[in-house]
């Protein structure tokens, strides 16, 4: 492979990630307030297929893009009010709604699958496109390419820099701290899920209108993504750069399911494409491994530097959900 394929390659590995990353760092804002939005997968095939039809009715990909982010803080409105206001079960809510979205998502859109619509296209950056390097790799992305990589930094600061950030991380916490310090939980938990769930609910119509453009109804090879989405905001530890590290992971995996598939004649090309998901969930058991009492008494029998260094690894890889998460608070608690 050239170094050119090689980087427009890795370039496509960026772009497929972009929907990933917005739904990964939606769902960490999420269950940083304590609320799980276990409606993922449901919430992008609807958001996908809506903001596609926006689109496609207003030409206008603002309006699309401004349907995927609405139909995400909706079904996270829904979300919020089974546990806030009724204190009811937020998984069983959330796989509900999973299920009840996909199945809207495939009969709301019988009329406009395969039908050719509006495409973002790319931006390049001007002086900065032609650097060697860089210019191919992250300057000629489309706007919500760039966009997912600013989301990155921007949402590390807001939860760990900023005061807010400190009051979020306060209701999935210690809500009951932060209620005597004067925070509203209900509301604040209200508010972060209905805007991770906005945040979120932008990955559909970055997969219809850019990364898959169209709507092709269950052949879109969307399905399963939120599922991937909820694991890879635990293998980030709620954490907006680890999750978005376990984004760019997945997406590479997809990326060598392809590069792999012509090497290796006599593999189906089912298993190759399917190859990441589980690939995935094995890298999730690696993160909360390292609690378990049998791994503790293996690395005891390891020499002293090689018991340290894994250690080290497995404590690094180690994630701790916020303590009151998928908790229902109420006043007085």
């Amino acid at each position: 492979m050239s170094g050119d394929i090689l980087l427009i390659s890795l370039a496509g590995v960026l772009t497929a990630a972009a929907p990933v990353i917005f739904a990964v760092i939606g769902e960490t804002i999420s269950e940083r307030a304590g609320i799980i939005n276990l409606s993922m997968n449901g919430t992008i095939l609807l958001a996908a297929m809506g903001s596609f039809t926006v689109a496609l009715a207003t030409k206008s990909l603002i309006l699309g893009f401004l349907a995927g982010a609405l139909i995400g803080g909706f079904v996270a409105a829904i979300v919020a009010f089974a546990s806030v206001t009724l204190r009811q079960s937020q998984v069983a809510v959330g796989f509900v709604l999973a299920v009840l979205c996909r199945d809207l998502s495939y009969f709301l859109g019988n009329p406009v699958m395969g039908e050719a619509g509006p495409r973002l296209s790319s931006s390049p950056i001007p002086l900065a496109a032609s650097i060697p390097i860089l210019g191919p790799l992250l300057f000629r992305q489309d706007v919500m390419t760039y966009l997912s990589i600013l989301l990155i930094p921007l949402a590390w600061v807001f939860v760990f820099r900023t005061r807010p950030g400190l009051v979020l991380r306060g209701i999935g916490e210690k809500p009951s701290a932060a209620y005597v310090r004067g925070a509203n939980i209900g509301r604040l938990r209200y508010r972060y899920a209905v805007i991770g769930g906005a945040i979120a609910g932008l990955a559909g119509p970055i997969y219809s209108l850019s990364v898959k453009a169209g709507w092709k109804g269950t052949i879109s090879g969307l399905d399963g993504i939120g599922w991937i989405v909820l694991a890879v905001t635990i293998f980030g530890g709620w954490n907006p750069v680890r999750a978005a590290f376990g984004a760019y992971l997945f997406s590479l995996l997809q990326w060598l399911g392809l590069v792999l598939q012509p090497a290796m004649p006599g593999v189906p090309a089912q298993v190759l494409q399917v190859a990441p998901f589980p690939l995935m969930i094995l890298t999730l058991l690696l993160v909360n491994v390292g609690n378990a009492e049998w791994v503790e008494r293996s690395l005891a029998r390891l020499p002293e530097p090689t018991r340290r260094w894994l250690s080290k690894l497995l404590r690094a890889m180690n994630a701790t959900p916020p303590a009151a998460l998928g908790t229902p608070f109420e006043d007085g608690e």
